[in-house]
């Protein structure tokens, strides 16, 4: 058998939804494509889409969970190209406090988003 896998999305699970629909929006341009109720109101599932490719975020936000999620020393993490002026658009993340890493001798920096999930942005041009 010989399986040719595509990616669809990837889950990341939050405290706040609408806190963190709101920074990939401001901070990323993501918007919500389509959202997901558990009829009891347990669970809603949140995916968020950049207009350009099929690829998704999903958030998950369960009504039940009030700690902070436990990332542990995962060093997984997202990874998002951006069109543009990359300099002013690290800035305008630095204004918006949330680059939490940056090198600048590979030319890539990464910003945190409300419950502390790591991004990390590069340029579009590879």
């Amino acid at each position: 058998m010989k399986i040719k896998g595509r990616f669809d999305h990837f889950n990341i699970n939050v405290l706040d939804l609408e806190r963190s629909i709101n920074f990939y929006s401001e901070a990323l341009g993501l918007q919500e494509v389509k959202r997901k109720k558990a009829s009891d109101g347990s669970f809603i599932l949140s995916y968020l889409g950049d207009g350009e490719t099929d690829f998704l975020l999903e958030l998950t936000w369960l009504r039940d969970r009030k700690e902070p999620y436990e990332l542990g020393d995962n060093e997984s993490h997202l990874c998002l190209r951006v069109p543009g002026n990359y300099d002013e658009i690290r800035k305008f993340h630095k204004e918006m406090g949330c680059v939490c890493y940056e090198n600048t001798d590979m030319g890539l920096y990464f910003i945190c988003d409300p419950d502390d999930y790591w991004i990390e942005i590069l340029p579009l041009e590879k």
